[in-house]
């Protein structure tokens, strides 16, 4: 397939996605496995494009054979690793390990087949979860009690 682009444009063959100047980068690192390579270049366009990330570059994992993001979220944040991966991929405890081991904080973002994105903090150990924001309630449990003391 063939198409112009502008007025005086040279065409564009093929997948735009396939010349893109970061996937290009990712390809030379290397990486054997075209899924993982796709979904990186996925996370990395919505990272730079969407949420507007800074500093956003790919490194390779070489005991993983995956290609990593690294970013900031905003320009006065800490740079975090970011591991994409195909949702339909499992992770070993040890492979965690190794990224959470690079001394980064670390997103995983699983992409699924349809190119949703979804990103999941990791820690290295438990974290308590902030309280919930917002004017809430335990109505219901209490409701429920007095319901079941007046019978």
């Amino acid at each position: 397939m063939c198409e112009m682009s502008g007025k005086d444009a040279k065409p564009l063959r093929g997948n735009w996605m396939l010349q893109h100047p970061m996937y290009q980068l990712m390809k030379s690192l290397e990486v054997e496995d075209s899924e993982q390579l796709h979904a990186a270049f996925l996370v990395y366009m919505d990272l730079k494009e969407v949420r507007q990330w800074t500093d956003v570059s790919c490194v390779k994992h070489p005991e993983l054979q995956v290609v990593l993001l690294e970013g900031k979220e905003k320009e006065e944040t800490p740079t975090q690793s970011i591991l994409p991966l195909p949702s339909h991929r499992s992770l070993s405890h040890k492979s965690i390990r190794q990224v959470l081991d690079r001394g980064f904080p670390v997103l995983l973002c699983a992409v699924a087949s349809d190119s949703t994105l979804v990103y999941q903090r990791m820690t290295d150990g438990l974290v308590t979860p902030d309280p919930p924001a917002g004017p809430f309630q335990d109505v219901g449990r209490r409701q429920h009690r007095k319901r079941k003391q007046q019978r």
